[in-house]
C-alpha cells in the first residue's frame, strides 16, 4: 500500500509501517503546499496527518483509492469526519496517547502562574535578591475547575488530588458512575457558571464544535474570581480572545496559559500579546518526546490494521 504523510511523525511510526512493506511518501512540511497536496492524493491509499492538514471534501473528493486517514493526535477538527464516513473511510486517532503529556503541561502552567521560578532566576542574574517579590501561592488547598471530564481530565484530577487540590468540573456526558466522579471524586456540576465561579484554575478540555464556539466568553470572564488562573490546552475558539484580553487588561490579578489560538501562529499585533499577565506556548501541551512515540507507533499501528481488513478501537 501507497500512505502519504503530510507532517510531522517520529521514527517509530515509520519503522511501523515500513514493517509491513507499505510504500511511504513523507513530507512534515506539505501541508503547505495544497496545490501539491491535491495533485499527490489520488494514488495514494492511506492519509497520515496532524492538526495543519485540511482533510476537507474537495481533498478528500480527489482520492479515490483512499482507504484510511490517520491523525496524530486527538482532534479532528481539521478533518471532515462525516464526509469521511460518506466515503466509507475510517479516521485513526491517537486515542490517549498524549493525555499524560497534557496533563502535566496543566500542572506545569498552574505551577509557573503562581511560584515564578524563571522570573526569579532573571532577576538573580541581574543582580536581584527579592524574595518578597517572588513570594507565590500554593495550589494546597485551591480549586481546579475542570470544563470537560474525559480521559486527559481524569489524569489532571488525580494529580490536583495528590496535590491536595479541590477538583469541580463540568460534563453533560458524563454521569455520576463514570469513573471520573465515582472513583476520583470530581464533583460534576449541572452547569458551566458552578464551575467557574468557584475555581481558582480553570482548566478547558473540551473538542471545538458550534455548540462550545467561545464557551469562555465576557458573561463567564465576569463570574470568576478576580485572582482565577484560566488554561486552555484543548482548542483555540473555546475562548473569546477579545474579551479575554480586555478582562486581563482590566484585572491584573488575573492570568491566563494558552497553548491553542484561534489563529496559529498568533499576529503579533493581536491584543493578548500586550497583556502582562498570559504566558503563550505554540501547541505544544501534547508534544513530549514520549508523547510522540506513543502517537506515532499507535497510528501506525492501527492503520496497519485497518489496510489489513481488520478494526481498530482507535477510529471514529
Amino acid at each position: 500500500m501507497k500512505i502519504l504523510i503530510t507532517e510531522l511523525i517520529w521514527e517509530e511510526g515509520i519503522r511501523e509501517l515500513k514493517e509491513e512493506g507499505h510504500t511511504l511518501y513523507y513530507d512534515e512540511h506539505l501541508w503547505r503546499d495544497r496545490d501539491a497536496l491535491v495533485t499527490a492524493i489520488p494514488e495514494y491509499d492511506a492519509l497520515i496527518v496532524r492538526n495543519q492538514t485540511k482533510v476537507d471534501k474537495e481533498l478528500l473528493e480527489a482520492a479515490p483509492d483512499l482507504k484510511v486517514i490517520g491523525r496524530l493526535g486527538v482532534g479532528l477538527d481539521n478533518i471532515n469526519i462525516e464526509f469521511a464516513k460518506v466515503r466509507n473511510i475510517p479516521v485513526v486517532f491517537a486515542k490517549n496517547a498524549n493525555a499524560t503529556s497534557v496533563a502535566e503541561y496543566v500542572f506545569s502552567a498552574m505551577l509557573a502562574s503562581r511560584r515564578f521560578l524563571n522570573l526569579a532566576h532573571e532577576d538573580i542574574k541581574n543582580g536581584g535578591w527579592n524574595r518578597k517579590q517572588f513570594t507565590g501561592n500554593e495550589l494546597f488547598n485551591k480549586t481546579l475547575g475542570l470544563i470537560g471530564l474525559g480521559e486527559i481530565s481524569h489524569r489532571v484530577a488525580k494529580r490536583a488530588i495528590a496535590f491536595g487540590m479541590k477538583v469541580v468540573g463540568y460534563d453533560p456526558f458524563v454521569t455520576e458512575f463514570d469513573h471520573v466522579v465515582s472513583e476520583t471524586g470530581v464533583t460534576n456540576y449541572s452547569t458551566v457558571g458552578e464551575v467557574i465561579k468557584e475555581a481558582d484554575f480553570i482548566s478547558l478540555h473540551v473538542p471545538l464544535t458550534p455548540a462550545t464556539h467561545h464557551l469562555i466568553g465576557l458573561p463567564e470572564l465576569t463570574q470568576m474570581k478576580q485572582s482565577v488562573c484560566i488554561i486552555n490546552s484543548s482548542r483555540g475558539g473555546i475562548i473569546d480572545e477579545i474579551a479575554l484580553a480586555n478582562a486581563l487588561s482590566a484585572n491584573s490579578n488575573m492570568s491566563a496559559v494558552l497553548d491553542v489560538l484561534e489563529e496559529e501562529p498568533i499576529s503579533l499585533s493581536h491584543p493578548l500579546l500586550q497583556q502582562n499577565n498570559i504566558m503563550l506556548t505554540p501547541h505544544v501541551a501534547g508534544l513530549t518526546d514520549e508523547s510522540q512515540v506513543r502517537t506515532s507507533y499507535l497510528v501506525a499501528k492501527e492503520i496497519n490494521k485497518i489496510l489489513k481488513g481488520k478494526s481498530s478501537l482507535c477510529t471514529v
